[in-house]
């Protein structure tokens, strides 16, 4: 006498077998976010140099950044894709400034496993005061999402 193997088994086993051969292991592994990178020279020394304390928050923005945070070297500083302009409050070892950037953003298709993101084009030269930083240098004013200095901010 022969077995016979159930009509659903067989649908079931044909419906899994689909299923698993349709998914691809495509996963998204690149960084989708561009932030400005920004890194703190010694004035004198024109050398790296991390704050001993670094806090940043943008204005008209409740979020902090950072909050007196030890040794960050480079700080990523998210810019808004709707505006042309931010503003942020940045104070290092105790002392505050005000940085704004202009800047214009443009999509960027990263693949079409992680889709799309901004990329932003510093327009120009940031406006600062002058308590803490003594100057503010664009090393690339392109910003995107590889790991590359955007900005050098001498203390």
């Amino acid at each position: 006498m022969k077995r016979l193997i159930p009509v659903n088994l067989i649908l079931v086993l044909s419906g899994l077998s689909i299923f698993i051969h349709s998914c691809t292991p495509e996963s998204c592994f690149e960084e989708t976010e561009s932030f400005l990178k920004v890194s703190f020279y010694d004035d004198v020394t024109k050398k790296l140099r991390a704050p001993d304390s670094l806090t940043i928050y943008g204005l008209n923005n409740d979020s902090i950044l950072y909050n007196n945070i030890r040794n960050v070297q480079p700080a990523l500083i998210p810019l808004n894709t709707t505006e042309i302009k931010c503003v942020f409050i940045i104070t290092i070892n105790d002392m505050t400034d005000t940085v704004e950037f202009s800047y214009s953003s443009y999509p960027h298709l990263i693949s079409k496993e992680c889709g799309y993101t901004f990329y932003h084009n510093l327009d120009q030269e940031p406006i600062f005061t002058s308590n803490a930083i003594n100057n503010i240098y664009i090393s690339k004013s392109i910003i995107t999402t590889n790991n590359e200095e955007n900005i050098r901010i001498f203390y």
